[in-house]
């Protein structure tokens, strides 16, 4: 009965691990990958409204 205990501890161990290093690496792509994107669109669209309010006002 002992092995079998054993058995399913690591296997509870394995799929805990197992989603950790998931959850990691979809957060490390976030935020080397997707955040930087939505911040060079915020940027760009900022000047976009920075330069039309300039034309109206010339």
């Amino acid at each position: 009965m002992a092995k079998k205990h054993g058995f399913i501890k690591g296997l509870v161990t394995g799929v805990v691990g197992s989603a950790a290093a998931v959850a990691g690496a979809v957060y490390a792509v976030k935020k080397t990958i997707i955040d930087p994107e939505e911040e060079k669109a915020a940027f760009i669209e900022e000047n976009r409204k920075k330069a039309a309010r300039r034309r109206v006002t010339r």
